[in-house]
């Protein structure tokens, strides 16, 4: 697999050569052993960036791994647990609607301000007192923000434990990674997280909210997800569990500890594993207005061959359960229409597994 590596630190190399990329890391495994680490500009292997909804797939790799401990059930209500939850006919929605997408709770006041975005506790009062947007259960649409705090209250009520906390104890640790899978970033990480740049995605955002009145709704001027955002300390240091901070070869550790064994370290069963990557939910997305498919927790990406969760700018990450796959890109140029190069490598290696 050498040739792959050095195929992949080449397209690295040029993308930041170009301009075009600050910085950029790339890393693949291939039945439990690492096969492409590779990475350019100025930044490590090891170098945590800022990955928006990547981190989607820390929250939700937490959860499989405290239902695997039996610590948790996919279906219990989060009144269970979360009295307060219940109000506006919410008394039934379950953790499973929560990781499909469908609990119907994606959006947010209008008046949202950046300092409640960054409070875990104003942002569960805020879920607790909205009514849904539709019946739970009956259609999906992308949870933006809400499925952070969704998950993360429940966990935080069941386990006494943020949802950082579970990642640091259950899947970074043992995994050897400490530090390299963040949803909350510590004061004295901040100094060594890999830069954040705006390529044209600021101006495209206005086009989207305006485009998708629906994605506007899951998206407040007070959570605009841009460059400012991701650069400002309070945010990177605050419990928002939809997005994460990730180097590209602990994410894909963390795919292939799902797959199998790392090692010697497994985060969850086989049966488990066919649960959590069978397709769960399909159709019409009430915030993006477009067909899409999801697992349990995950998209359904590359063309179905894989289940991961992908970050605005481009950043992504997942497995590919048939291949034995995970892999892993971070990027710091915020961009759109800039030729996906990091699906692009995704796409090299899953053709070079396959051919």
């Amino acid at each position: 697999m050498s040739d792959l590596q050095d195929r992949i630190q080449k397209e690295l190399d040029d993308l930041v050569a170009s301009g075009r990329e600050t910085a950029a890391q790339f890393a693949a495994y291939l039945h439990g052993e690492p096969i492409v680490d590779a990475y350019a500009g100025p930044v490590t292997s090891g170098t945590p960036f800022f990955s928006f909804s990547t981190g989607k797939g820390l929250t939700s790799t937490a959860v499989h791994v405290l239902a695997e401990q039996g610590v948790l059930s996919h279906d219990l209500r989060l009144a269970e647990v979360w009295p307060e939850f219940a109000r506006h006919g919410k008394d039934g929605i379950t953790l499973r609607h929560v990781l499909t997408h469908s609990a119907g709770l994606p959006a947010l006041p209008p008046e949202l301000t950046r300092a409640e975005l960054c409070d875990p506790g104003r942002m569960a009062g805020i879920l607790a007192d909205s009514a849904p947007v539709w019946e739970p259960g009956t259609r999906h649409g992308y949870h933006v923000w809400t499925y952070g705090w969704l998950v993360g209250e429940t966990v935080r009520r069941v386990t006494g434990r943020t949802l950082s906390q579970v990642v640091a104890d259950e899947v970074a640790g043992p995994l050897g990674v400490p530090g390299e899978l963040l949803l909350a970033v510590p004061e004295d990480a901040l100094g060594g997280l890999a830069p954040v740049r705006d390529g044209n995605w600021s101006a495209a955002l206005d086009g989207l909210a305006a485009m998708l009145p629906n994605f506007a709704r899951a998206v407040p001027a007070g959570a605009r997800p841009d460059a400012d955002l991701a650069a400002d300390p309070a945010f990177l240091r605050a419990e928002v569990p939809a997005v994460g901070t990730v180097s590209a070869r602990a994410a894909a550790r963390m795919y292939a500890a799902l797959l199998g064994e790392v090692d010697g370290v497994r985060l969850i069963s086989p049966e488990r594993l066919a649960e959590v990557s069978a397709v769960a939910s399909t159709g019409p997305d009430w915030t993006f207005l477009m067909d899409v498919t999801r697992t349990l927790g995950y998209g359904v990406e590359a063309d179905g061959r894989m289940f991961g969760a992908g970050g605005i700018g481009g950043s992504l990450a997942g497995a590919a359960p048939a291949l034995g796959l995970a892999l892993a890109a971070t990027k710091s140029t915020l961009a759109v229409d800039d030729g996906d190069p990091m699906e692009r490598l995704r796409s090299l290696v899953l053709d070079e597994l396959t051919r």
